[in-house]
């Protein structure tokens, strides 16, 4: 990977998060970590508070406990990216296509597995040691939905596959699918057992809590900029600074803020709306589950049980926003796309609105690898998760803390093996054939 050539890095620009977060919103208000104020020393420095960062943050504990680890957050824990995923932490390759799961790609699909693996393990871990209920991790598996015959189709080669590579699965026709989901609509369905499921911003603030001197989290603490000094870097932020030998960069997308993979990184949102609360004994079925679609760019459902009654879960829609914002009519779209998947699936609800909705980024690269090693000296970026946030954010921040103290690990001798994110066309290419090609998929994806 070639280096970026300068030694001072400046922010061209922040995160910010669009429309409000449903997972955020159904959480009791919570003390917050401080902001960094003063000169801090630390060894390393991770920049971006989500899953990559806080599983570095995490993974450096482990193999090091003395190591003096500052995690900056630019916002609230939780009310970033992280926050706004759908809560699957997925053990097996995603998308249920029989283009990517063909013989020839099962060292692919099982490499996949043991990325997405490291992550559930840390997950598990966490929760084990830390004593969490499902209200934050679940290991119940997921499903995978059809409403179509190409759709059926898919499963089954899925299926297939799966089978071929060991792994653990149950198709489901249509009766057995509306017997746990509620849903007349879904026309069959897969079960597999390995997925984790978790509230994201729950999640996320669990593991930022669970983190102990000396690894130390600041919330509200951009990284500003960031420059070479003797020994290392001075990372500034509007209240403080901090030393350290080393940096690793968490910030997905957002790492091209800084000058980093300019024109490597494909900057895609994607959109959620939760239902109010409804009674529960309106929806047949299991009172908690979570499907993915059987065909890529389908519809991802969540059925959430409180105290108070339960939720749907609606995502769907994916916009290409190269300046990493989303517009009010981009909202509205999507919340208008999503109100017609909910009443297509859930017909028995129809006075049911939409309390929340929001957008959430990720950011992809032309070849599907994450944007992942060392930029500059000193400086391991875990960028580029290519969706699937909880668990390849997740992996590359171990991978990158492993790189970090040059420990070697079945997990980061995967990531050595992996190719720099390609270079995008030129503009205006990129943009036309980012958007033709959402565009296509999602048609493609029709009613799933």
């Amino acid at each position: 990977m070639s280096p970026v050539k300068a030694k001072s890095f400046v922010a061209s620009r922040l995160p910010e998060n669009t429309g409000v977060c449903g997972w955020v919103a159904m959480l009791p208000p919570r003390v917050e970590k401080p902001r960094l104020e003063g000169a801090l020393t630390a060894d390393v420095v991770v920049i971006g508070g989500g899953f990559a960062g806080l599983s570095a943050a995490r993974r450096l504990s482990q193999l090091d406990p003395q190591l003096r680890v500052a995690v900056l957050e630019v916002g609230g824990i939780g009310e970033g990216s992280a926050g706004r995923n759908s809560g699957f932490i997925i053990d097996l390759p995603h998308e249920v296509s029989s283009e990517d799961f063909s013989e020839a790609s099962s060292n692919k699909s099982r490499r996949d597995i043991t990325v997405q693996r490291t992550a559930i393990a840390l997950a598990s871990e966490l929760a084990a040691e830390q004593g969490w209920g499902p209200d934050i991790l679940d290991p119940c598996g997921r499903y995978s939905v059809a409403m179509s015959a190409e759709g059926d189709k898919h499963l089954v080669t899925y299926a297939r596959q799966l089978a071929e590579l060991g792994e653990a699965h149950t198709l489901l026709d249509a009766k057995e699918t509306a017997e746990i989901t509620g849903c007349p609509a879904f026309t069959s369905g897969l079960f597999m057992p390995g997925t984790v499921m978790i509230q994201p911003a729950a999640y996320i603030r669990a593991v930022a809590d669970s983190l102990k001197e000396p690894v130390r989290v600041f919330e509200r603490t951009p990284a500003l900029s960031f420059a070479r000094v003797d020994g290392g870097w001075l990372v500034k932020t509007p209240h403080g600074s901090v030393e350290a030998g080393q940096i690793i960069l968490a910030n997905n997308g957002h790492a091209q803020s800084f000058g980093f993979f300019s024109g490597r990184l494909l900057h895609v949102f994607t959109y959620a709306s939760l239902t109010e609360e409804f009674d529960p004994a309106r929806l047949s079925g299991a009172r908690k589950w979570g499907a993915t679609p059987a065909l890529p760019m389908g519809t991802t459902v969540r059925r959430i049980n409180g105290k108070g009654g339960d939720r749907i879960l609606i995502r769907s829609r994916y916009t290409y926003n190269p300046g990493l914002d989303v517009g009010d009519g981009e909202m509205r779209r999507a919340g208008a796309l999503h109100d017609r998947k909910f009443a297509a699936r859930f017909p028995g609800l129809p006075n049911i609105g939409m309390e929340y909705r929001w957008a959430g980024a990720m950011a992809i690269t032309w070849n599907s690898v994450p944007a992942f090693g060392e930029v500059e000296q000193g400086i391991i970026a875990a960028c580029g998760c290519n969706g699937l946030g909880a668990s390849k954010a997740t992996a590359s921040g171990i991978a990158a803390a492993e790189m970090a103290l040059g420990v070697s690990s079945e997990l980061s001798r995967i990531y050595q093996t992996f190719q720099p994110p390609k270079s995008l066309p030129p503009q205006p290419l990129t943009t036309i054939g980012a958007k033709i090609t959402l565009a296509v998929r999602e048609w493609n994806a029709g009613d799933e």
